[in-house]
C-alpha cells in the first residue's frame, strides 16, 4: 500500500512512520522542510520517499510523486500561531491538502484531530473542526479519530505535567485544573491510526478516542506523583485569571508562552469522549492513564524517545526555518574562533560534540548557561529547559536547550546550532574536526550578527565571560571521557 504521510516531522508523524514500515507499506513523507527530516536509521529505508510542501502556499508537486497513493494521513496542526489569522491559515492548508488529494486515486484520509463536545471551544479545538469539515467536502472518504491530552514521552502535555509534579512539592493553581479530561496513551492512539487503514466500516465516520479513566487535571498531577513515588499537595484558587495561568505554567514548565495561552484555554474545555465500538473493532486494548505515564518514563530511562514537542518549532518563542539560518553569515558578523588540537581520538572528541547540552552541560561554565537561561526565560524565551531529546543523538531541527540545531553530519564531523534566545541580533555556534598539517584539530566558533547599536553592546559587555566560557568548553570538549 502507498501511503501519503503528512506531517511526518512532527511528533505523532515520526511514530507512526516506523509501524506503517513495518507492515510493508510504500511511505511518501509530506514536510514543509526537508533538512529537518532525520536522515539515520529507519528514517533512511528504501520505502521512504521525501517531498517538500508548504500547504500554506501554491502548490506544484510532481503528479509522479503522488501516483497509485491509497491512503493520506492529515496530522497536520499547530498549537503555538495566536495571530488573528489563525483559523484561516489552518483551514487553508487543509483545502490545498483536499486539492492535491484531489489529484490522486486515494481511497481514504485519516485525520487526527481534537475532541469536540463541550458546548464552548477553544479556538484550536474550533478550528480543528472546521478543518474536518473542510477534509469532508472533498470526494475521498474521511476517517477522522479524535483525541484530548496525549499521554507519552516527548509529549507537550506529558512534559508539562513532569515538569509541574518534579519542580513542585506544593501548587497553587488555577480552577481549570478542576476541568475533566480524558487523556490517552500513544501507543493507544498509534494503534487506532494503524487499525483504520482502508477499514470500508470506519469511512465517513468520526470516532472520539480517549483511555480508560476520566480525570481532572488535578487528578492527573496527582495520579502522575503516585507513578513517580512523589507527596505533592495541590490547591486551587478562583482569582488566577488565564494571563496570570499563562505565566505560571511558562516560568515553571519548559514551553513557550504562546503554546501556554494555548494550552490554558484549551484546558478550560471539558474533553471527554463519546462512548464508541471502535476500539472493540479494532481490538484495542486501552491503557490507564498510570500504566501510560510508566511506560513513557521507560523509554526515557532507556533513552529511546523518537520524537519530542520541544523539537518542534512551536517551542520556539519564533517561527523559524532551518533554511533561512542554515549559512552562517561572515559580514557585518563578529567572531569568537577556538581551534584545538586533538591528542584522543576523533570519534571520541566527535561523540563529546555530539552528547552536548542537557544534562550533560556545555563542559564549562555551567552555572553561567544556567544563569543566561535564566535571563531568557525573564525576557521571553525559551531558556535552557527544553534539554534535549535523545542524550547522544542529533538531527537537523532537534532543540538543544537554548539553541536549534541546523546541521548534525557525523561524516563531515560538523555540528550547527543557532540560537534561539532572547538576543539583540542572530547567533550560531559551530563545532567542526578539521585535519591541518596531518593533524587534527577542533574547530569550534561561535558567530554574532548584531542588530543596531544593542547588538554591539551586547557583544562587547559579554566579551569577558566569552573569553573564559567558549575558551574552557573547547579545552574541555577535546580531553572530556564520556
Amino acid at each position: 500500500m502507498k501511503i501519503l504521510l503528512t506531517g511526518a516531522n512532527g511528533y505523532i508523524g515520526k511514530r507512526l512512520l516506523p509501524l506503517l514500515l513495518e507492515q510493508g507499506h510504500e511511505v511518501v513523507c509530506c514536510v514543509r522542510d526537508a533538512n529537518r527530516f532525520p536522515k539515520e536509521g529507519l528514517f533512511r529505508h528504501p520505502s521512504i520517499s521525501v517531498i517538500e510542501i508548504d500547504f500554506l502556499k501554491d502548490l506544484a508537486v510532481s503528479a509522479g510523486l503522488l501516483q497509485n497513493i491509497d491512503v493520506a494521513y492529515y496530522l497536520i496542526h499547530s498549537m503555538s500561531d495566536n495571530s488573528s489569522s489563525f483559523e484561516q491559515l489552518e483551514a487553508l492548508s487543509a483545502q490545498n491538502f483536499l486539492k492535491l488529494m484531489q489529484q490522486t486515486q486515494a481511497k481514504q484520509i485519516i485525520y487526527l484531530g481534537g475532541i469536540i463536545n463541550d458546548e464552548k471551544l477553544s479556538r484550536h479545538l474550533t478550528s480543528r473542526k472546521k478543518v474536518e469539515e473542510i477534509l469532508r467536502s472533498g470526494s475521498v472518504p474521511v476517517t477522522a479519530l479524535r483525541a484530548g491530552i496525549i499521554v507519552g514521552s516527548g509529549s507537550s502535555s506529558f512534559e508539562i505535567i513532569r515538569d509541574l509534579t518534579e519542580k513542585l512539592p506544593v501548587m497553587i493553581t488555577p480552577k481549570w485544573l478542576n476541568t475533566r479530561t480524558q487523556p490517552i496513551a500513544i501507543r493507544n492512539v498509534l494503534e487506532y491510526l494503524v487499525g483504520v487503514l482502508l477499514r470500508p466500516e470506519t469511512f465517513h465516520q468520526s470516532y472520539d478516542i480517549g483511555g480508560p479513566d476520566v480525570l481532572t487535571y488535578k487528578q492527573m498531577l496527582l495520579q502522575f506523583a503516585e507513578v513517580r513515588g512523589l507527596k505533592r499537595f495541590i490547591f486551587t484558587i478562583p482569582v488566577m485569571t488565564p494571563r496570570l495561568s499563562s505565566y505560571w505554567l511558562y516560568f515553571v514548565t519548559s514551553t513557550s508562552y504562546k503554546l501556554a495561552v494555548n494550552l490554558v484555554n484549551s484546558m478550560k474545555v471539558e474533553v471527554v469522549a463519546t462512548p464508541n465500538n471502535l476500539s472493540q473493532l479494532l481490538h484495542v486494548n486501552l491503557i490507564s492513564y498510570k500504566e501510560a505515564v510508566a511506560l513513557a518514563f521507560q523509554k526515557i530511562e532507556q533513552n529511546s524517545v523518537v520524537s519530542s514537542w520541544k523539537d518542534s518549532l512551536i517551542s520556539s518563542y519564533r517561527g523559524n526555518s532551518l533554511l533561512d539560518h542554515i549559512h552562517v553569515p561572515t559580514d557585518g558578523c563578529f567572531l569568537d574562533l577556538r581551534l584545538k588540537p586533538i591528542t584522543a581520538h576523533d570519534a571520541a572528541v566527535l561523540e563529546n560534540i555530539w552528547s552536548i547540552g542537557g544534562k550533560r552541560g556545555w563542559y564549562y561554565g555551567n552555572w553561567l548557561w544556567s544563569i543566561r537561561g535564566f535571563l531568557d526565560k525573564m525576557m521571553g524565551g525559551v531558556g535552557l529547559r527544553r534539554g534535549r531529546t535523545n542524550v547522544t543523538s542529533l538531527n537537523s531541527g532537534d532543540s538543544l536547550d537554548f539553541w536549534r540545531v541546523l546541521v548534525a553530519d557525523k561524516l563531515t564531523k560538523r555540528l550547527l546550532l543557532y540560537a534561539e534566545m532572547k538576543l539583540p541580533g542572530e547567533a550560531w555556534l559551530e563545532f567542526k574536526i578539521i585535519e591541518k598539517e596531518g593533524k587534527s584539530f577542533l574547530q569550534q566558533t561561535a558567530t554574532f550578527r548584531p542588530k543596531g547599536v544593542w547588538g554591539r553592546l551586547y557583544w562587547y559587555a559579554v566579551l569577558p565571560f566569552h573569553y573564559f566560557v567558549f575558551d574552557g568548553m573547547a579545552a574541555n570538549i577535546i580531553k572530556f571521557k564520556l
